[in-house]
């Protein structure tokens, strides 16, 4: 009689636990669940554009003429979306945008701007831990997101493959999860002491205060769900996968591969059900990119002034990021769960907070909308001069989560295109 593995199998060595890959003698967790695979989101973002001219047919619907780039993902046609016409309301402030890309928040880079919740986080907030990690957020270069919690605080994001692939797939040995349990208690009594220290303040408070204090209880009572909804997890076995552990790429230079490495690693966390938000933010290193026929940087090209030598160069960028979308998108094709493609049931939304990035214009922002289940084949272009808002899209994948959200940031309603 074959014996059966137990999905608590590991190897053993230099410190760490690694999961067995998926072997016939481990039952399937869809073979026992008969609940359909669960949807998901990502949100992707290029902050310096795609060049217009580039990019847009001169003909909307599903028999639109292919472009310069829209050939580079021609394979997907019938898988993807493409969008003109969308916008937030109440942009500017150049490359402040970067920061209302996926909440819609009014006036960055104003006096006094305060960030609202981002799109990704109100989805995980609404899923929480049923996965271990609510949502993951990835960075081309450095910790900084376009992620934000209900109180407006950025939530860092990932840069280091080789660290992410280990959160998601290498068990820690008995001490390294001790030492994290121990960390999780000293968050606890963190924040005993500190409900403790604002109740004493709010004897004396202002009617002002006390309010600001209570937005404050608020996000400590979050803090601790979030906490001891993440001790569950801890002792739980990590998923198993047959990839190798990425090797990170030391030189920001090389934006094309650190990229297509970041997104090598969402399938495996979408597919090992480790999160089902992802949002990758794409940025401008202050580096001249390892790209052949390419010598300037390419903030520097983004502002080419019409420049056509320019152009050429940040077309050569572009394209290579868009390549890099269009190998996310063969990558979640290929895959299946429970007979359907990984990509039919995850909403890929790819874009920028700039439409014209050579004059820092915020309106007609490029948007792609990929998989989610919805009907694509075509582009749809909006009123170029009174954009649609950006939010309505975002409450139409929030809707599509199965996320009973009536609005989003400042939608006027669900964003209907078909």
């Amino acid at each position: 009689m074959r014996k059966q593995l137990n999905r608590r199998t590991f190897l053993r060595a230099s410190g760490v636990s690694l999961a067995l890959p998926w072997l016939e003698a481990m039952q399937s967790a869809w073979g026992r669940n008969k609940d359909a695979p669960p949807k998901r989101m990502i949100c992707i973002c290029t902050a310096l554009g795609l060049h217009g001219p580039a990019l847009y047919p001169q003909t909307v619907g599903s028999n639109y003429e292919s472009t310069e780039y829209l050939e580079h993902l021609k394979r997907h046609r019938e898988d993807f979306t493409l969008f003109s016409g969308l916008s937030h309301v109440d942009q500017g402030g150049e490359h402040a945008t970067e920061l209302t890309f996926l909440s819609g928040a009014r006036n960055p880079g104003k006096d006094g701007f305060q960030n609202s919740v981002s799109v990704d986080q109100v989805a995980a907030k609404h899923l929480g831990y049923v996965t271990r990690f609510p949502s993951v957020m990835l960075s081309s270069e450095g910790a900084s997101s376009q992620s934000y919690n209900e109180s407006g605080v950025m939530v860092p994001a990932e840069y280091s493959p080789a660290r992410l692939f280990s959160n998601l797939f290498l068990q820690g040995n008995a001490r390294e999860l001790s030492l994290q349990k121990r960390k999780l208690r000293q968050g606890k009594s963190i924040l005993d002491e500190l409900k403790a220290q604002a109740r004493s303040m709010q004897k004396t408070a202002t009617a002002a205060d006390r309010d600001r204090l209570n937005e404050y209880f608020s996000s400590i009572r979050d803090a601790e769900r979030d906490l001891a909804a993440a001790e569950v997890w801890f002792d739980r076995p990590k998923p198993q996968t047959t990839a190798q552990p990425p090797k990170d790429i030391p030189s920001k230079a090389d934006l094309i591969g650190r990229t297509r490495l970041l997104f090598q690693m969402i399938p495996l966390i979408l597919e090992s059900d480790s999160s089902r938000i992802v949002s990758v933010f794409i940025q401008d290193h202050h580096v001249v990119p390892q790209i052949e026929g390419v010598n300037s940087e390419h903030h520097n090209l983004s502002h080419h002034g019409r420049d056509e030598a320019k152009i050429a160069q940040l077309k050569k960028i572009e394209t290579a990021i868009l390549g890099c979308y269009g190998g996310l998108l063969d990558q979640l094709k290929m895959k299946e769960e429970a007979g359907a493609r990984l990509l039919d049931k995850t909403t890929v939304m790819f874009g920028s907070n700039l439409g014209n990035a050579n004059a820092h214009d915020p309106s007609n922002l490029p948007i792609f909308l990929a998989g989610g289940g919805f009907e694509h084949g075509k582009y749809v272009a909006f009123d170029r001069r009174n954009n649609k808002p950006l939010s309505n899209l975002y409450l139409t994948m929030l809707n599509r989560m199965d996320i009973p959200v009536e609005s989003f940031s400042t939608s006027t309603g669900s964003l209907s295109w078909s």
